[in-house]
Parts: structure tokens; C-alpha cells; sequence
């Protein structure tokens, strides 16, 4: 905090400074970079009511074009709210607040005034309510709370405005004021039955924990409109996340017999199978689903959230970390490609074809840069041989499968003992199987080898929780690795390099 202020004071400072010497629009970029570190410092009002003052209002310093900053838009709302128009402002820190939810642009006393409520149409209020919602999901931090007052006295000149109602709600229920959410959504819903109305009843239900009450609103919603499949997936979540996972699958089974397609039942679907089974191939067919329809209605994370915190699916194991090793080679790496890795390595990624996708900037590096990089894995970088295998994939990625140059090297890095090396370009082939089916086969055929070549012995869990990643493993294989991951993992034993005495016989 202490930071902050300083920093709104400098930039305060600076806008003193450019007023002094008559540069108004240098001043109005330092306000709004001091609003952005200190949203309701009465300091900062203060000069920014000296910018109110000149001609016009001072509106020409803070025009509200699409790409305007959080500051440059609060100071325009304020402004507004000086002349007389706080009706006209409050979109535009409403704006502000989507933008960076964190700072408390709506803790100023023009948004606390009643008046406000009663001279903005409900309607409008209603959708800038909406767009908010969107843009800072659910939990809401407790800087959106000055909202809910414009609410009140909007209501209050507005009582029976079914919109205002529900769109109020659905910020009540994400700053956590459960009660209010389902009053007013309630009450919107009695004014006037609507799909809308009863979707947001339900998900404030849904919040206030009141589950028979959620999937009852949510039902009518269904009866007002049987063709919104996206309803029939947020049943099918609900029920899922309180124990009833039949009860779930159903419902996503009629929403998938209307529209085979449709993505937010597709995505559903995948995620609750797994969750019933924990059979891998349910993510793998989510993740084609997810590569062959990139034009989705919006943005999901059901892949990621089935992936998290699981070995090699979401990131390189914790529990059973690479160890260090002995790698000369013929030559070390570029220092470009050293940069280049830096840019991408992580020890995390959101699931397997996340990662492919993370590493396509190495796709500027050659064959032997990225070998260099296996070999001589930079200190500071991250998980490095699992990300230059995975760069492999990105060589001459238009070459078929079964004869490209990308699966040769991979294959051959795979073969020996089991090292570092070993475990990071069998991650690379799982990846690939992950994105390209044509090589799942082969890919389920070198793991189940090599683990059975592994057996007990040292690094078999790491192999096993590979083997769990699989795309296509055959079900005797995939009973092996889970038995393994339940033993007590077996120390690792340090080697030299078998990428050094290959090179050495070559």
C-alpha cells in the first residue's frame, strides 16, 4: 500500500507540474494514471476538479474510445458526474471495474447518492449490471459492492423491474449477498416469467445453497425454452457437484440428443463421464472436440479443471521430480535458444495439448538446437528437456506421422535407461498422441513397453504416472501403471548420460 501511494503521488506530482506549466493534456495522463493506483485518494479528485473547471468540462482530455484505460474512464465518469450527469458516468466506471475489478473504482460519494438511482434508466442500469458480471465472474471482490447501492435506490423509484431484478441478483449473488440475490431474483421472476428470470433465480438458489429450490427454477427455464441447451448443462453441473452424477449424465444425455454438437453439453459430458469412470479417453476425445471446433459459443476450462493437479497431464510430477544429470554433448546450445526456451518453459501447464501449444515458438529452432537443449538443459529453466522434446514436435509438423523426422528423434530418445531424457521425450510422444490421433497407437505400444520393461524398478512410478496420461492404452496396461502409482516410490539412482555414449558410438 505504501507503494501505491507513493506511486499516486508521484504521479500526482507530475500532473501539478504539467498544470502549472498550462500542458492539460499531460496532466490528464498523469490523473488517470493516479486514479489507477489510488481509485478514491481525495488528492487526486481534488486536481482532477481543477481539469473540471476549464471550458467544456474538461471531457476533451478523457475521451472513452475502446482501448481507453480503467483511469482515463473513471476520470471521464467523474467529470460527467460533476456536470450534473452521473447517469451518463456510471457506465463508464462500471467500464473501469470490468476492466480491473480489484480497485475500488465505485467507492466515491456521487455513486452512493440516491439521485443516481433514480436518474439512470432501469433498463440501462440493468445491462451495465450484466456487463459487469460478465467481465469479473463469480466470486466478485467486495469493490463491486457500491453497485449494489445504485441498485437499492433504483429499485426503490423502479420496484416491479423485472430486469433490473435479475440483473441486481447476479451481482448480489457475486459479492456474496445470497439472501438479496434471491429476493430480488424472486421478485423478478414473480413480475414477469421469463427463461432469464428463472436462470437467474436458480443460480441464486444455487448460492445460497438451497439446491431443490435451484434445480426447480432451472427446470421452468427449460419449460420456458427446451432448445437452450446450455440450461440443461448447467443442471447436469449442478447435480454432478452435489453427488448426483446419474442424475447429471441424464440430463446431458437429452441435451446431447437435441444437438450432438452443441459445446457446453459436449464439454460437459466429457468432464462428468471421466469424473464417473476416470477413463482417460473422455479427456482425449474432449481435447478433439476442443482442436476440430475452435469456434466455440465461449470459453471453457471443464479440460483444464479435469487435468489439474494430475502428473504430466497439468505438469511435471512434484511428488516424483526429475533428477539431475550428467549430458555432454558434441555441442552446446545456441544462446538463442536458450532465450527462446526460457519464453516458454513452466513446471505447469493447463493439460497435454496446452503444452503443445506453449511450445510453438521453439518451432524457430533447428533439430540440433533443441538436441543441444536435452543434452546441456540450461540451470534456471524449467522442466527444460520436457519442453525441447516437446519443441520437437513442432519440426516439420506437415510431415504425416508414421514418416516424419519429428518421430524418429522422439523414438530414439525414448530407448535405453531410465532418465530424465528417457521420461521427457515419452512425455513429448503422449503429447502428440494427445494432438494428432494417427499416432495414438504406436504411442500406447512404446509406453506399455517400456513400463514393462521398467517394472519395480527405479522410476517406475514416474513411468506409471506417464503410462496414466496415455492416450489408448489398453486397459491391462492401464491396471499396471495405477498399481504401480499405489506402491511406495523406490529412490532414484543418478546416472550418466546415455544421450552422451549414443553420440560417442555414432
Amino acid at each position: 500500500m505504501v507503494d501505491v501511494r507513493r506511486a499516486a503521488d508521484r504521479a500526482l506530482e507530475q500532473a501539478r507540474s504539467a498544470l502549472a506549466t498550462d500542458e492539460p493534456a499531460k496532466a490528464a495522463d498523469h490523473i488517470a494514471g493516479a486514479l489507477a493506483h489510488a481509485p478514491t485518494l481525495p488528492e487526486v479528485h481534488e486536481v482532477l476538479g481543477r481539469l473540471a473547471a476549464r471550458p467544456g468540462g474538461g471531457l476533451d482530455l478523457f475521451r472513452a474510445g475502446p482501448h481507453a484505460s480503467p483511469g482515463r474512464l473513471a476520470a471521464r465518469a467523474h467529470l460527467l458526474a460533476a456536470a450534473g450527469r452521473p447517469e451518463d458516468g456510471l457506465p463508464l466506471l462500471a467500464a473501469a471495474s470490468g476492466q480491473s475489478p480489484t480497485a475500488d473504482w465505485a467507492g466515491v460519494p456521487w455513486v452512493a447518492e440516491p439521485a443516481l438511482g433514480v436518474r439512470i434508466e432501469p433498463g440501462l442500469l440493468a445491462q451495465v449490471l450484466m456487463r459487469l458480471c460478465t467481465r469479473v465472474g463469480e466470486p466478485a471482490p467486495p469493490t463491486l459492492r457500491p453497485y449494489l447501492s445504485v441498485v437499492r435506490h433504483a429499485l426503490a423509484a423502479y420496484p416491479e423491474h423485472a430486469m433490473l431484478l435479475g440483473a441486481g441478483s447476479a451481482l448480489a449473488r457475486r459479492v456474496g449477498e445470497f439472501d438479496l440475490a434471491v429476493d430480488w431474483a424472486s421478485r423478478g421472476a414473480r413480475v414477469r416469467p421469463s427463461k432469464l428470470g428463472e436462470i437467474w433465480l436458480g443460480y441464486a438458489y444455487r448460492s445460497a445453497g438451497r439446491l431443490p429450490e435451484a434445480l426447480a427454477a432451472l427446470r421452468r427455464a427449460v419449460a420456458h425454452d427446451p432448445d437452450d441447451l446450455s440450461v440443461y448443462a448447467d443442471i447436469a453441473g449442478t447435480l454432478a457437484d452435489n453427488g448426483r452424477l446419474d442424475d447429471a449424465l441424464s440430463w446431458v444425455d437429452r441435451a446431447l440428443e437435441r444437438d450432438p454438437e452443441y459445446d457446453c453439453a459436449v464439454h460437459t459430458a466429457h468432464r462428468l463421464r471421466h469424473r464417473a469412470d476416470g477413463d482417460l479417453m473422455h479427456l482425449v476425445r474432449l481435447a478433439d472436440y476442443i482442436r476440430d471446433h475452435p469456434d466455440e459459443s465461449h470459453e471453457h476450462t471443464d479440460l483444464a479443471d479435469c487435468c489439474r493437479d494430475t502428473p504430466w497431464l497439468s505438469g511435471t510430477p512434484a511428488a516424483a521430480p526429475l533428477p539431475p544429470g550428467n549430458a555432454p554433448a558434441p555441442a552446446e546450445p545456441s544462446d538463442d535458444a536458450v532465450r527462446r526456451l526460457r519464453q516458454v518453459a513452466s513446471l505447469s501447464w493447463a493439460h497435454p495439448p496446452a503444452a503443445y501449444d506453449a511450445a510453438m515458438p521453439l518451432i524457430m529452432l533447428s533439430p540440433s538446437d533443441l538436441i543441444a537443449l536435452v543434452a546441456h538443459p540450461p540451470a534456471d529453466v524449467a522442466a527444460a528437456e520436457v519442453w525441447a522434446c516437446i519443441g520437437l514436435l513442432h519440426n516439420r509438423p506437415e510431415e504425416p506421422w508414421p514418416d516424419s523426422e519429428r518421430r524418429r528423434m522422439l523414438l530414439g530418445l525414448v530407448e535405453g535407461g531410465v532418465d530424465r531424457v528417457t521420461e521427457a521425450a515419452l512425455f513429448a510422444l503422449i503429447v502428440a498422441a494427445w494432438v494428432d490421433p494417427a499416432a495414438r497407437p504406436e504411442v500406447a505400444a512404446v509406453v506399455t513397453a517400456r513400463l514393462a520393461e521398467v517394472g519395480s524398478r527405479s522410476g517406475a512410478r514416474s513411468f506409471a504416472e506417464l503410462a496414466l496420461a496415455t492416450p489408448a492404452l489398453d486397459e491391462p496396461a492401464r491396471q499396471l501403471a495405477a498399481a504401480i502409482t499405489r506402491t511406495p516410490a523406490v529412490p532414484r539412482q543418478r546416472g550418466r548420460s546415455r544421450l552422451s555414449l549414443r553420440w560417442r558410438r555414432g
